[in-house]
């Protein structure tokens, strides 16, 4: 069982929230990325949007593009109007080798819900969730037929938040949409990542790896806190810094052949925790792990 191990450029820079980071280069992020030894990274708002002028630059820093998040909105656009939207994305990553899209469903306004109350975010109806799911299905095949495969990212904030909404959404839509696995959504939501991930083994086609802080993730949830206003807080670590026993859930995927990419993905204020120091933190932890876990790390 081989996997390979990434990062999201979050680390130090914070799309959502230009203060976090704003102002570090790209040129910081991919060198200091190489140098805690990560063989990819997902892309930011940094990065080229022409594979022509990104090429050579993830050449020079021997890093492969794992992914890119897509801010969808399946469930308010038609299947083709959406596919339109995202086609020069899918386009770019399929470019530079990429074989899945990140991509999360902020309809019904995302955006604003990150600093919201987590209370106060969209949800699906019960009766909603049928053509929701054949729709996103359609979507799917149709991002499969281009060449590049639906990794859904369940999110804070979004219409499929919570662990039980994971199991409706994999309930109601076809094999074309793979899940992405994140173990820092699935426990805020409330939810239990080593359940989760046993549940939907078999769909999982992407991994992104952050650690929650056990007390302001308690903290958190009891004062109904913002996703962000929790992040500046200090939810989210790296693997192997926060609360979560990571060897099992890693065993779970081996036992299914997962073969693809571990991304440690931990926003944090980079003020506060050095992006180079957690990075490395991060890559060696659950490379660690991994390895316990029974996979080869692939370089």
């Amino acid at each position: 069982m081989k996997v390979r191990i990434g990062i999201n450029p979050i680390t130090w820079t914070n799309d959502d929230v230009p203060e976090l980071g704003g102002d570090t280069p790209l040129e910081t992020c991919l060198s200091e990325t190489k140098q805690a030894g990560y063989a990819g990274t997902e892309l930011g708002g940094k990065f080229p949007r022409n594979s022509a002028e990104l090429k050579p630059i993830m050449a020079r820093h021997g890093l492969a593009v794992i992914s890119g998040w897509y801010d969808g909105r399946c469930d308010e656009k038609e299947v083709s109007s959406e596919m339109d939207a995202i086609t020069p994305h899918l386009q770019l990553l399929k470019d530079m080798g990429s074989k899945l899209v990140v991509y999360a469903d902020t309809s019904r306004g995302r955006h604003g819900a990150i600093w919201a109350p987590i209370s106060q975010r969209p949800a699906l109806r019960p009766e909603e969730w049928p053509a929701y799911g054949r729709k996103l299905t359609q979507l799917a095949e149709r991002m499969a037929d281009f060449g590049v495969r639906m990794a859904f990212h369940h999110h804070m904030g979004t219409i499929v938040e919570t662990d039980a909404e994971v199991g409706l959404m994999m309930k109601h839509t076809g094999e074309a949409v793979g899940l992405l696995y994140d173990t820092g959504h699935s426990s805020f939501s409330g939810g239990d990542p080593l359940t989760l991930v046993k549940s939907h083994v078999k769909r999982i086609v992407h991994v992104h790896c952050k650690d929650p802080r056990k007390a302001i993730l308690d903290k958190a949830r009891a004062e109904d806190m913002s996703f962000m206003d929790a992040v500046l807080a200090g939810i989210f670590t790296v693997p192997g810094d926060g609360s979560i026993d990571y060897v099992p859930i890693l065993r779970v995927l081996g036992d299914a052949n997962y073969s693809g990419w571990l991304v440690v993905e931990a926003e944090q204020d980079p003020k506060k925790a050095n992006p180079l120091t957690y990075a490395t933190m991060g890559y060696k932890n659950l490379s660690r792990m991994a390895k316990e876990a029974g996979f080869t790390v692939e370089i």
